[in-house]
């Protein structure tokens, strides 16, 4: 299975701009009656904004021209309210659509979370979690602008420049022309530089990923680094993808700032034209003072709500490959889902059968027409060589994975025709990693049944010889534990997860090697909690300790994908076969 190493950018789907900038936008759609509301204040502003320059030209050729005063303070009066009530306009705005923006971006954050919940465990194989991280908080945080700025920007811009140019028409069309001609020069350069820059952005997202996955990892594996006196070769990791983030970053910005540079030089050419049309060649037509100085207010007023839409261009230019990295993610399909017209699986007595399963990871054949039969309360040990297919056996049954061919059964339900919620309830699974979550030890114990009680959770500590060192902390059930269980040892992680499957009480259990990690003496204590918990329930065990497996009711030696052998420990011994060489070379007999 490849694999996308935080050392290899991610590849990108190739996506209509237009059509990823709609489904961001559609977001907006349930909030109509806030942008209604928006849209009005915002409206208010624009008349206001639109009728200042008309002020100015009554004041100047009616007014003081005329020594109007009374008429001139009136005047200014009201524009001293208008303008009042648009700042106050304007605040309450800005608040209203921050407020939605965060509630559209904590929306589309849970809307990833949930589904990247929903896939497979290929989805998770093939690339860094550091990356998983860039996607769900770095790329929703780049939309914030985008969406408050199509509400805000966008349309009443839009309305803006529309307006402005009916009007300075309206009034000069010569004028109106003159302070336009730059307009079509703009619209070239900027499609242009937009070309350019797009590709830019995505390599900046995709470094921005990577860097983001090495620091994941290299936090993660701290102590490691630490112990080998790595921190010079990872420094210098660190400052080659924070390096390539930077020049992808320059690289990108450079063009984008250039959009600035195109208004800047189209308004100033556009006000250059407008005074010597207006001055040299209309000298003769006796344009007033107070008409000259309503389009110098017009055209600013033009450029301006231009140089806005044109930094809202560069804003989708420059985040939309953050929504196209999101929108990707929320468009692949789980591998593994729940088939149409599945039913609840009910409770089980804990029969498993293989028929002829095939299982491969793309071109790679991990199992081989696979059959057995398992019957309710029996405990099967799996041994054999490293990639052998024993881990993929046991994630068949909780259907992790899905089988190429053949089927699995349980109490004679194919796991394909049952929800994978009632599947999974009824399945308890130990690694010799078990992953302590952050909280009190009775929330960690607790992840394995999220209603039980508490006299559940400490029957099931006393069950699996949990309770004894639990009542010895500080805070005994409710003692913070930190991440990843920090302050408890290898042994008391494996006790906690062992209280933590038996409170769910599974009718399957399935122990992964899961006393690998802990020395003899712990794991006699931690055997009597698994025993506790193999009782009574079927149970399959992945052990590469032999010692461990010889009171298995079956053993099957899994080897190239296929069982080659099955039986009880001493019937394995006598036939002096696979398992015998495993045994005899564990213990050097």
């Amino acid at each position: 299975m490849a694999y996308n190493s935080y050392k290899e950018d991610e590849k990108s789907v190739e996506k209509s701009k237009l059509q990823t900038l709609k489904r961001l936008l559609s977001y907006l759609l349930k909030y109509k009656w806030t942008i209604v509301l928006v849209l009005m204040l915002m409206g208010y502003c624009v008349v206001v904004s639109l009728i200042n320059p008309l002020i100015i030209e009554s004041a100047i050729d009616n007014h003081i021209g005329n020594k109007d005063y009374i008429g001139l303070y009136k005047l200014l009066i009201i524009a001293l309210i208008i303008n009042l009530i648009a700042t106050f306009a304007i605040k309450l705005r800005m608040y209203i659509m921050a407020k939605m923006c965060n509630q559209i971006l904590l929306t589309i954050r849970q809307e990833l979370y949930t589904h990247i919940q929903k896939l497979g465990f290929k989805f998770f194989d093939s690339r860094p979690t550091g990356k998983i991280l860039s996607r769900i908080i770095g790329d929703i945080n780049s939309l914030k602008d985008v969406l408050s700025n199509c509400v805000t920007t966008l349309i009443p811009d839009f309305i803006t420049v529309c307006a402005v140019v009916i009007i300075m028409f309206s009034k000069n069309p010569k004028l109106a022309v003159a302070a336009l001609i730059s307009t079509p020069f703009m619209a070239i350069a900027i499609t242009m530089i937009q070309v350019k820059a797009h590709p830019r952005w995505q390599t900046f997202r995709k470094k921005s990923s990577n860097l983001n996955a090495f620091l994941h990892e290299d936090m993660s594996g701290m102590k490691i680094i630490h112990s080998f006196t790595a921190e010079k070769e990872t420094e210098e990791t660190f400052d080659e993808l924070l390096n390539e983030h930077k020049s992808s970053f320059r690289s990108a910005v450079r063009l984008s700032d250039c959009f600035g540079s195109v208004i800047d030089f189209s308004w100033g050419f556009g006000c250059v034209a407008l005074y010597f049309i207006g001055i040299v060649v209309l000298k003769d037509e006796n344009i007033s003072v107070g008409t000259f100085l309503a389009f110098g207010t017009y055209i600013n007023m033009f450029w301006q709500p231009i140089n806005n839409l044109s930094n809202f261009y560069n804003q989708i230019t420059t985040n939309i490959a953050g929504a196209e990295r999101i929108f990707e993610i929320l468009d692949t399909k789980p591998e593994i889902e729940d088939e149409k017209g599945v039913v609840d699986l009910p409770d089980i007595k804990g029969e498993v059968t293989f028929d002829h399963v095939t299982f491969g990871y793309d071109e790679e054949k991990v199992l081989d027409d696979v059959s057995f039969v398992i019957k309710p309360g029996e405990t099967i040990a799996i041994v054999g060589p490293t990639g052998a297919g024993k881990s993929t056996i046991i994630n068949l049954i909780s259907r992790f994975y899905d089988a190429n061919e053949g089927r699995v059964l349980l109490d004679g339900y194919d796991v394909k025709d049952v929800s994978i919620e009632s599947l999974r309830k009824q399945v308890g699974t130990m690694t010799q990693e078990n992953f302590i979550f952050s909280g009190t030890v009775k929330d960690n114990i607790r992840y394995g049944k999220l209603d039980a009680t508490d006299e559940e959770i400490i029957e099931a500590a006393k069950a699996v010889n949990a309770h004894e060192f639990i009542i010895k902390l500080d805070k005994g059930y409710d003692t913070e534990l930190l991440e990843r269980g920090g302050g408890l040892s290898i042994g008391q992680k494996q006790i906690l997860a062992l209280a933590r499957t038996m409170v769910s009480k599974p009718k399957i259990l399935i122990l992964d090697e899961a006393t690998s990690s802990i020395d003899t003496k712990t794991e006699l204590i931690v055997q009597k909690g698994i025993d506790k918990l193999l009782s009574g329930r079927t149970s399959f065990v992945i052990a590469h300790r032999l010692s461990t497996i010889k009171r298995a009711d079956r053993i099957f030696v899994v080897d190239n994908g296929k069982i080659i052998e099955e039986g009880n420990h001493r019937q394995l011994l006598e036939k002096k076969g696979a398992y015998y060489n495993l045994y005899m070379a564990q213990f050097n007999i």
